[in-house]
């Protein structure tokens, strides 16, 4: 069964109210004093109340916190939505990578973006380690440079004072 449209009163008659516009029809409250929705007379669009309510469909939640956990409902064949419960980047990697071989799907976690978010974030931190090793030659060769230039400044003085 569809699920019932409510609509304001008079929305047929004014296109601000959604004559012919669809995106307009919205449903505010009946509160005058004669109003024919508030009294649900015959005829008029049909009035929020509780009996219109949809059933909701049974599923089971589950808490995921480890691995282990998520290996015990590849068997199941209920509908069960997973969630991972409050855990560290280090054990998500890993429930992520697992999940995405045993194709389950995470409600509150987008696996791929996830994964490859993470994929990136390791290529930044490669790059820039090899920086900081190059820098690192780099301030070593510089050294090593003035080192020998102040000690043959340091030799060449030496020199001068012998020679005197």
């Amino acid at each position: 069964m569809a699920r019932k449209k409510f609509l304001r009163g008079k929305w047929r008659t004014y296109s601000k109210l959604g004559r012919g516009r669809r995106k307009k029809q919205k449903y505010r409250k009946a509160r005058g004093r004669h109003n024919k929705i508030r009294e649900k007379m015959k005829g008029n669009p049909k009035k929020v109340s509780i009996g219109y309510k949809k059933k909701k469909k049974m599923e089971k939640i589950i808490k995921i916190s480890n691995i282990k956990e998520l290996e015990k409902l590849k068997n199941l064949k209920e509908k069960i939505k997973i969630i991972l419960s409050n855990i560290g980047k280090k054990k998500k990697i890993e429930i992520a990578k697992k999940a995405r071989q045993m194709n389950i799907k995470i409600e509150n976690l987008n696996i791929k973006r996830f994964l490859d978010k993470i994929e990136k974030e390791d290529e930044k931190k490669k790059e820039e380690a090899e920086k900081t090793k190059k820098e690192e030659k780099k301030d070593k060769k510089k050294t090593e440079t003035s080192e020998k230039i102040v000690q043959k400044k340091e030799n060449n003085l030496e020199e001068k004072s012998d020679k005197k």
